[in-house]
């Protein structure tokens, strides 16, 4: 049966949502193996906290892959990047030695790559004219699966050891098999050579719309680290106890699913540049809110800090690719790059602040920083409003 173009495929689109939860699960695996792998394997903190980086550095691939991409077939990377994950994911608490971990999680990281440059882009072709919508189902999926991962991984650690891990490869070869049937007639609508650009002149076109985001994000990119990473630092310092630190990054994280999961829809009808102004005024006001209340209404204050500062991410993956319909994948792949980079810089900035000045300090100060991101706000295109 053929689905016309414009129509919004919720089915396949919540399929790729899915695979995206079971992909990022595997992923959410290593925080929480780490402590098990330190004691088997004698090894420093600082040698395991390595093995993050190996999951991360492929990310700087995205460019390239995104521009690869955007001349083949991106169903078959959808299908097949989960099975490859969550193989490789599965075998790390049974390989033997430093070196061989970290080549399975070098092989995750271009896996994850692969599947975070091109899944947001065939999602995206699938939402037809509600770009935003199919983003927000994109994002929640990889919340799920970030949320379920340590659980899963200590249920599995908890009831066998880790000689039970390489079970969890059936998890991986399930979900890649019902993306293979459900995406078996999907045709990925690839662009005719002869349209999509070279990579230097895609990067002349797409440098009027990614250099103000870029700088848009930088500016947010403190108040988000300082937030998603350093939250239940700042609560153990001011004294809290560190189960009611973990709920609050959870309330949190909770809120900024549901604001993700609405924002996407809501920016198809009303505008993306409306949800960025929403997002970079409120975020900051929260926080601030945050800082000075305390009890019921410093959770309302929690709250509205985390439904603010992560429903933008549906509306920027959506600006992105509807910018350049003809190179989304490479689009795609230098946002999730130039992310990465940013968040990076800014996660190590942060700590830095919270050692000089304190938490608190450093968290007005990202407060602060953040709202320098407005005045760059009209510089993007204007919005595409779906009509009703």
């Amino acid at each position: 049966m053929h689905t016309p173009k414009n129509t919004f495929q919720a089915g396949r689109v919540a399929l790729i949502a899915a695979g995206h939860a079971i992909h990022d699960t595997y992923i959410a695996f290593l925080p929480t193996l780490l402590p098990v792998l330190i004691q088997t394997l004698s090894i420093s903190r600082a040698s395991a906290g390595l093995f993050s980086v190996f999951t991360q550095l492929p990310s700087l691939l995205q460019p390239f892959i995104g521009y690869v991409a955007d001349r083949v077939s991106l169903r078959w990377i959808v299908i097949l990047s989960p099975l490859v994950t969550c193989t490789l994911m599965s075998l790390v608490g049974v390989a033997p030695t430093y070196l061989l971990i970290a080549l399975l999680l070098l092989g995750v990281g271009v896996s994850s790559a692969s599947l975070h440059a091109t899944g947001p882009v065939l999602a995206g072709k699938l939402s037809g004219e509600t770009l935003g919508r199919g983003m927000s189902f994109w994002m929640v999926g990889g919340e799920v699966g970030r949320t379920l991962g340590p659980l899963v991984i200590a249920a599995v650690i908890s009831s066998g050891g880790l000689a039970n891990t390489p079970w969890l490869i059936l998890g991986g070869a399930a979900i890649s098999a019902l993306l293979y049937v459900g995406l078996q007639n999907v045709h990925d609508h690839l662009p005719n050579p002869a349209q999509t650009l070279p990579w230097r002149a895609a990067l002349r076109t797409m440098a009027p719309v990614l250099v103000p985001l870029t700088i848009i994000i930088t500016f947010r990119a403190m108040l988000d680290s300082a937030l998603t990473t350093y939250l239940p630092v700042f609560l153990t310092d001011e004294g809290a106890k560190l189960q009611w630190a973990g709920i609050s990054l959870a309330l949190m994280e909770a809120a900024g699913v549901v604001g993700a999961l609405l924002s996407g829809s809501i920016s198809d009808r009303i505008g993306r540049r409306v949800i960025f102004w929403f997002s970079i005024a409120a975020a900051p006001v929260f926080t601030v809110g945050f800082l000075l209340t305390a009890g019921a209404l410093q959770i309302v204050m929690l709250l509205g800090m985390g439904f603010a500062l992560l429903c933008i991410t549906p509306a920027i993956m959506a600006l992105v690719q509807e910018s350049f319909p003809e190179n989304r994948a490479l689009a795609n792949g230098l946002y999730m790059a130039a992310s990465f980079v940013i968040r990076s810089g800014a996660i190590y900035l942060v700590g830095l602040g919270g050692d000089w000045v304190g938490l608190r300090t450093t968290l007005y100060l990202c407060a602060a920083v953040s709202l320098l991101a407005l005045p760059f706000i009209p510089r993007l295109p204007q919005d595409r409003i779906r009509q009703a």
